[in-house]
């Protein structure tokens, strides 16, 4: 498929970013690209993308180590990748049946640290820039103001110790595709 757009907004559903390719497995107002994320290889070249935006679409997905690599292949050396996925200890992340995974801070270190994964191929596809435990979803509320800066101090230890007293809502990462 050939298009001017250089940033993917993958799994949109009802999220139509402009200046996007909006790819869904639904057919809707907005949506560029219809297709199953599942079915790879994805209707796009390699080294297509800038940009390769995820919100809440990974934990419904079946082989997440498939699905990085095809956004690795979609996109260019240096491409920025943003991920928003639900934390591990959010009860909500429990409730919707067609989850199949939840996330941890440490998740993407799989495929941007070889040294914790024993040279796999799949362990230097990405680096992470930044990634981020935020406490809810709702962008501008008092809790995400008092819980971010406490539980991002030391994800590890929050992740051992608290998350289960204190439960977070989402993990953000953003990635950069290796050159």
């Amino acid at each position: 498929m050939a298009t001017e757009k250089t940033k993917l907004n993958i799994g949109c559903g009802q999220d139509i970013k402009e200046d996007y390719v909006n790819m869904d497995f639904v057919k809707g107002g907005g949506v560029d690209v219809v297709h199953n994320l599942d079915k790879t290889p994805w209707p796009f070249k390699e080294n297509t993308f800038e940009e390769v935006y995820a919100s809440h679409v990974l934990e419904h997905i079946g082989d997440l180590t498939k699905i990085m690599k095809e956004i690795r292949r979609v996109s260019k050396n240096g491409a920025k990748i943003v991920i928003r996925v639900p934390h591990f200890s959010c009860g909500v992340g429990y409730r919707d049946p067609t989850h199949k995974r939840l996330f941890s801070y440490f998740t993407m270190e799989y495929f941007a640290n070889p040294k914790n994964y024993y040279e796999r191929p799949e362990s230097n596809w990405f680096v992470i820039k930044k990634r981020k435990l935020n406490f809810t979803r709702l962008s501008y509320t008092w809790m995400n103001l008092i819980f971010n800066p406490l539980i991002n101090l030391s994800p590890e230890m929050y992740e051992r110790f608290c998350c289960w007293t204190f439960p977070c809502s989402e993990v953000i990462f953003e990635l950069e595709v290796a050159k």
